[in-house]
This record gives C-alpha cells, sequence and structure tokens, in this order.
C-alpha cells in the first residue's frame, strides 16, 4: 500500500535512470568516511611512491587531499547505496 505523499517510482528506461541521484543528506553522512578513507590511502600512496624517489606527503597534505577526493567517493557511495535502496523496494 503506497502512502499519498510517497511517488511512484519511475520505470528505468535509460542508464542514468537505472541510478537514481542520491540524496545530500547521504552524501553528507558517508562524506566523513570517504574523506578519512582516502586521506589515509592518499598517505600510504605516497608512501608506496616513495620507493621510487617521489615525496612522502606530510598528514596535514595528505589530509586536505582526502577532503578533497572524499567528495566524489561519497559521491559514488551514496548513489550506490540509493540504487540498492531502489532494488529492495522493487522486490519488496
Amino acid at each position: 500500500m503506497r502512502v499519498h505523499n510517497d511517488p511512484e517510482p519511475a520505470p528505468a528506461s535509460s542508464p542514468s535512470d537505472a541510478s537514481p541521484r542520491p540524496g545530500w543528506m547521504l552524501v553528507a553522512g558517508i562524506y566523513p568516511f570517504a574523506a578519512g578513507a582516502a586521506a589515509v590511502n592518499l598517505f600510504f600512496l605516497s608512501l608506496i611512491m616513495s620507493w621510487i624517489g617521489w615525496p612522502v606527503l606530510s598528514p596535514v597534505a595528505s589530509l586536505v587531499g582526502g577532503l578533497v577526493l572524499g567528495v566524489p567517493a561519497a559521491w559514488a557511495f551514496a548513489r550506490h547505496i540509493r540504487r540498492l535502496m531502489a532494488q529492495a523496494d522493487r522486490d519488496a
């Protein structure tokens, strides 16, 4: 039974419809974890790249890079979660 304010999901007719846009609240909830993971991975990447002569990033530089790289990572993961939520709604 559908509630009056609950919109009927549109059928997926194109690849862009198959992955609905996530809400900003979902992206904001995932962002701290995505930014932290990106910062740690960026720091470890710089440690590995030091073996071939690249400089090691400072923790602050890695954190700033993680804050920047966390935005697209959070958006991508939120789209994945939103797609799973839509699939669960269709299967229910």
